[in-house]
C-alpha cells in the first residue's frame, strides 16, 4: 500500500479557488471577446473564465438571482452575454 498521496497537477493557467467580485475593467474585455466570437450565450465554465471567478461561483450567482441563466438541451445552463454585461455594470 502506498504511504503517500499524489500531489495535484497544476496546468499553466491560474486555478481559481475563491470567488472574487469582477472588476469594472472586465466589461470592455468581455464585450470585445463577445463581439469577436459573435456568441449570444456562454456555458457556466466559459462565463466563469470571462469573469475571472470559479465556475461554482457562477452557479451561486444564478441561485441567488443575481445572474439569469437558461437551460439548454440536456439541462446545460447557458448564461446570456447581456446578463454578464449587466452583472459587470452593477458590481
Amino acid at each position: 500500500m502506498p504511504t503517500h498521496f499524489a500531489e495535484p497537477v497544476q496546468d499553466g493557467e491560474d486555478s481559481h479557488v475563491a470567488a472574487v467580485a469582477p472588476s469594472p475593467t472586465e466589461a470592455p474585455r468581455l464585450a470585445e471577446h463577445a463581439a469577436q466570437a459573435g456568441r449570444l450565450a456562454y456555458s457556466v465554465q466559459e462565463a466563469a473564465d470571462l469573469l475571472g471567478i470559479n465556475y461554482f461561483s457562477v452557479y451561486r450567482l444564478v441561485q441567488r438571482g443575481k445572474l439569469k441563466a437558461c437551460r439548454a438541451l440536456r439541462g446545460k445552463l447557458l448564461v446570456p452575454r447581456s446578463e454578464l454585461l449587466k452583472l459587470l455594470k452593477t458590481e
